[in-house]
């Protein structure tokens, strides 16, 4: 009983060497006929990959009136978007850093009341980065729309770390907000 016991052990691993050995053979098959293929169908690849596009020599005008355009928003597309209550509920993340009342005081960031047709870095009592207080523009609808998406990109250098709104609505509600909250709310484009 013990000499079959070991005829078996045996034979199992003999089983189990030709299950190897047929994978391995499969494995050598597959590479040998990739090789095969490789000498059969032989493909030059080109010097320089893409196509050569022959362009007008106005496509340094064509650019630079792309990118103008570009820069040009329809603000008043883009505030027709929003609306004050959602404004007032977008400002809630902001309010971390900003005050919105009349009379408040300046945070992390200065007090935003009045800040629609305001001098950018016009509040007296706030330090602004050099990026903010030697811009010298105020801050318009369309200034606010730029700077809302995202203030990094729009102003290098400016302190304020906030990501920015993406979605066009969010910022004319907040600009909507912002100018509501003022003494003499500009007139909406």
């Amino acid at each position: 009983m013990l000499y079959l016991q070991n005829n078996n052990n045996y034979m199992d691993s003999f089983e189990l060497n030709k299950i190897i050995a047929a994978i391995l053979m499969v494995a050598l098959l597959v590479i040998g006929l990739g090789k095969i293929a490789d000498g059969v169908f032989h493909v030059d690849k080109p010097e320089n990959p893409g196509y050569k596009v022959e362009v007008e020599g106005q496509l340094a005008s064509t650019t630079s009136q792309v990118t103008e355009v570009e820069q040009k928003v329809d603000i008043a597309a883009i505030m027709a978007l929003g609306d004050v209550t959602s404004g007032e509920k977008i400002f809630k993340k902001c309010a971390a850093c900003h005050s919105i009342n009349k009379g408040g005081k300046n945070k992390i960031g200065p007090a935003l009341y009045n800040v629609v047709g305001r001098a950018v870095g016009g509040v007296d009592n706030y330090k602004y980065s050099k990026a903010l207080s030697s811009y010298g523009k105020e801050w318009s609808f369309e200034e606010l729309n730029g700077f809302l998406k995202k203030p990094a990109s729009y102003l290098k250098g400016t302190k304020m770390s906030y990501a920015g709104l993406r979605k066009e609505k969010d910022r004319a509600s907040v600009i909507k907000y912002l100018n509501q909250s003022s003494d003499s709310p500009k007139q909406l484009p």
